[in-house]
């Protein structure tokens, strides 16, 4: 095992251009393909975003772990926007289970991967999980944890505690109002979290970021930056700007934070 391995820091801001459930019906300028895919990431990094959260769509449309169609993005992104660091994904949507949402990591080897806690570690299957996450850390696989409540928080903490989780660094994204009505989260959805993390967090290597759903995303998003926190934008969570405008493209979802961020001195001018 490599001790020394520390995951790179979250960029400021991640971008989020598709993810498992819109389509182009919910807007017009949400990516399917891998090709739509590398141009809005190409257009997100000129916009300020320094990553890329990446799925795949099969031919039909539908989200899938796909180790192929993640190994052709991939190869495209090194291609057309080397600089942008790309994040995939194991999300299950109901349809995979923790068996083959490892697989599809153990066959594409990324750099990156976020992976929600409650899925890949149900109840019982925390061996599993360990073996997995040690095997993520020997390949210097950075894994971003997905906790979708403060009880999810503090479940990480257990299985940190408990050598489940491998490295002492961990990178974490705070999901706001998940299971809100309507999924429109606010800026207070992130106060458990931040209390969990007082509680439990102390003294540790913790690198968070959050997304939000809704109409109040930027707002949700410079909050977080604000109480010290990174950011993940886009279509998978939101299409509007916080004009209350549907935003052109994810690149203007970009554009939207970063001048927010700037507007309260969270980046430079």
């Amino acid at each position: 095992m490599s001790a020394l391995f520390v995951p790179p820091p979250l960029s400021l801001i991640m971008v989020a251009p598709n993810g498992a459930r819109r389509t182009k019906a919910d807007h017009s300028a949400l990516p399917m393909t891998i090709a739509e895919t590398v141009v809005a990431a190409k257009a997100c990094l000129e916009a300020g975003a320094g990553a890329l959260h990446a799925h795949v769509r099969d031919l039909t449309g539908a989200h899938v772990l796909d180790a192929g169609l993640y190994r052709e993005l991939l190869s495209e992104m090194r291609v057309a926007v080397p600089q942008m660091q790309v994040q995939i994904t194991t999300e299950a949507v109901g349809k995979y289970t923790p068996e083959e949402q490892r697989e599809l990591v153990y066959k594409v080897k990324p750099d990156a991967v976020s992976i929600a806690i409650r899925e890949m570690v149900p109840e019982g299957g925390e061996d599993r999980a360990k073996a997995f996450y040690h095997w993520a850390f020997d390949h210097e696989c950075a894994v971003q944890h997905i906790v979708y409540s403060a009880d999810d928080l503090d479940r990480f903490f257990n299985l940190a505690a408990a050598g489940t989780l491998a490295g002492e660094s961990h990178q974490l994204l705070f999901v706001l109002g998940r299971y809100a009505a309507g999924q429109e989260s606010k800026p207070e959805d992130l106060v458990p979290f931040l209390e969990k993390l007082t509680e439990r967090g102390k003294g540790q290597s913790l690198d968070w970021a959050v997304c939000a759903f809704g109409h109040r995303e930027t707002e949700c998003l410079v909050e977080a930056v604000r109480r010290g926190g990174k950011t993940r934008i886009g279509f998978e969570n939101g299409l509007w700007n916080r004009t209350g405008e549907r935003a052109i493209d994810n690149a203007d979802r970009v554009s939207d934070l970063v001048s927010a961020l700037k507007e309260h001195s969270l980046m430079p001018a």
